[in-house]
């Protein structure tokens, strides 16, 4: 997974832990019009989930499975500006 480089390191310490580290990254970034349901639920097995949702909202990640949710379902938790 690509991570922005700005962030710190205590703000990304669970991705160690992340299942995604252990997994190529065409895994979470697939082709568009390519099934995403794998990543998801590889990602509903992961302790990291909610840090990994929470680091890819607060960092505007567009593109890729990040927390368990694709770009769509993550651009529709984002306030209304």
């Amino acid at each position: 997974m690509s991570m922005n480089t700005t962030t710190t390191a205590a703000g990304t310490a669970w991705y160690d832990l992340a299942l995604c580290a252990q997994t190529g990254p065409g895994f979470f970034f697939p082709e568009p019009g390519s099934s995403l349901r794998d990543a998801k639920r590889l990602c509903g097995a992961c302790e990291g989930r909610v840090a990994c949702l929470e680091y890819a909202l607060a960092n505007d990640e567009r593109f890729g499975v990040w927390g368990g949710l694709s770009e769509a379902e993550r651009l529709a938790l984002r306030p209304r500006r």
